[in-house]
């Protein structure tokens, strides 16, 4: 007891200048350090949020509005919604916009599905050949979309649908990323409750639809706001497959700004602003499930 009593106060001892440390690293900052965070936030702030709000600027610039001028004002002089009027006007963006959300409502669904049923079979089901299954989805992971994109284009052609927006949306119905998603969510599920569900006599369905679902809901949600946005912003991959005007996506149609009004900024800055829309309403819808799914993704200690 003695002895116990003397090492301890030595350890206390060894002990408090490391945690002095790291509680000064952490919680409290002087003011060089302060200042340089900021510094950094606001740098990378203006490189990320910089040019959406220059071309929102542009968008909203009158035919009057010099936008070349050598001091740019980010507050437009004139501001003025015929530019987004002008847009409807020169191209059928209403029914670009209807081909881009089919695509894009496909391949959410699908991901949903096809992500979920492999992640849960890869992450909870025992099987012969489990662990080279997995490692074939991360060495897809390597692979550039345009090392296979002539591939896919000869299958869907194959398959009779090329010009159609169902061989837009195939290829994209799903991702190796979102399988590897949905197995790590699955994983931080305890084995305990599988063990449990078993003894219950529940099946992999039952376990699928009453345990491990209702644990996911924000990986869920992530894996839609992925979908969605590589749907919508895909352009490479529809001009590819589609020829006729009215089954055009919305990235590949806008492009006929180009030219219509002697390449008229103001006009592909509101299609682009139309554009990005339905992607701000989708992340707003499902903020909150996306940084639900984002601690659900992360590794439990």
């Amino acid at each position: 007891m003695t002895q116990a009593t003397l090492v301890r106060p030595s350890q206390e001892h060894r002990e408090t200048p490391s945690r002095t440390r790291r509680r000064g690293s952490w919680g409290h900052m002087s003011t060089r350090e302060r200042v340089l965070r900021y510094v950094l936030l606001v740098v990378v702030l203006v490189i990320t949020i910089g040019p959406f709000l220059w071309q929102l600027s542009t968008s909203l610039k009158g035919s009057g509005e010099d936008i070349y001028t050598s001091t740019p004002s980010f507050i437009p002089a004139q501001p003025t919604l015929d530019n987004y009027a002008k847009v409807a006007d020169a191209i059928p963006v209403w029914v670009y916009i209807g081909n881009s959300l089919v695509v894009a409502a496909i391949d959410v669904i699908g991901n949903i599905v096809f992500a979920t049923f492999a992640g849960f079979a890869l992450a909870r089901l025992r099987w012969k050949g489990r662990r080279y299954i997995l490692g074939l989805f991360l060495a897809t992971l390597v692979l550039p979309g345009e090392a296979t994109i002539i591939s896919q284009f000869v299958t869907v052609k194959d398959l009779g649908l090329a010009d159609s927006l169902v061989g837009v949306a195939l290829p994209g119905m799903i991702a190796a990323l979102n399988v590897l998603l949905m197995y790590n969510a699955f994983r931080q599920i305890p084995e305990e409750i599988d063990q449990a569900a078993v003894m219950d006599g529940a099946n992999a369905w039952q376990r699928l639809w009453s345990i491990a679902l209702p644990a996911v809901q924000g990986t869920i949600a992530v894996i839609a706001i992925f979908a969605f946005i590589g749907a919508w912003d895909d352009f490479l991959w529809p001009l590819i497959v589609l020829q006729s005007p009215d089954k055009l996506t919305l990235t590949v149609g806008l492009q006929y700004l180009q030219g219509t009004f002697s390449n008229d900024q103001r006009l592909i800055a509101a299609g682009t602003m139309i554009a990005f829309i339905p992607i701000a309403v989708i992340f707003s819808v499902l903020q909150r499930f996306f940084f639900k799914g984002v601690e659900e993704g992360g590794v439990k200690g």
